[in-house]
């Protein structure tokens, strides 16, 4: 079994619904077992137009390869309606695969790690919520890239396994 990562996200529709929907699908699938997941957080779009985006991310054990679990990764896109129509559109839900134990490539169809993982508060932030000391090759520690995404406007959203009273707000105006 391979320890990967997921990041989820949205800004059509009914985003929070559609990532638990969509973790419950994968959660269904026998070849893969969900260790944690984050809490979901709300950030302003990077890069990209719309309303603002939700996002969560998950670790998870895995039978699949890499190219196995980008597949059923979308497939569940499809399921939620995801269309491509030009680079950062907005989306009903996208999955990104950010992590492949033991996985470094490039290539045009998967690149793992994530190239852009450490860009970006909406994804440092919940994986670093899940796995505080995650460390890539030839990156080192992800928490050491905080200071970098610092003024990416995102808050944590409450759910059940976050206290309600402890939602950080992370952007120019709380550094």
């Amino acid at each position: 079994m391979a320890r990967a990562f997921i990041g989820f996200g949205g800004n059509i529709g009914d985003t929070r619904q559609f990532i638990a929907d969509a973790i419950i699908c994968l959660a269904q699938r026998r070849e893969l077992q969900i260790v944690k997941k984050s809490c979901l957080y709300q950030s302003a779009p990077f890069q990209a137009t719309g309303n603002d985006f939700i996002n969560a991310v998950i670790e998870i054990e895995t039978e699949l390869s890499p190219y196995g679990l980008l597949y059923v990764c979308q497939a569940v896109e499809q399921e939620f309606g995801r269309e491509r129509p030009y680079t950062n559109a907005p989306r009903t839900l996208d999955l990104d695969i950010l992590s492949f134990e033991g996985v470094s490539q490039e290539d045009s169809d998967l690149t793992l790690p994530h190239p852009r993982i450490i860009e970006r508060s909406f994804v440092l932030l919940p994986l670093l919520e899940i796995a505080p000391d995650f460390f890539l090759p030839n990156l080192g520690e992800l928490k050491a890239f905080l200071p970098n995404v610092a003024d990416q406007r995102i808050e944590k959203l409450a759910c059940r396994n976050c206290s309600s009273d402890e939602q950080p707000v992370y952007g120019p105006q709380a550094h």
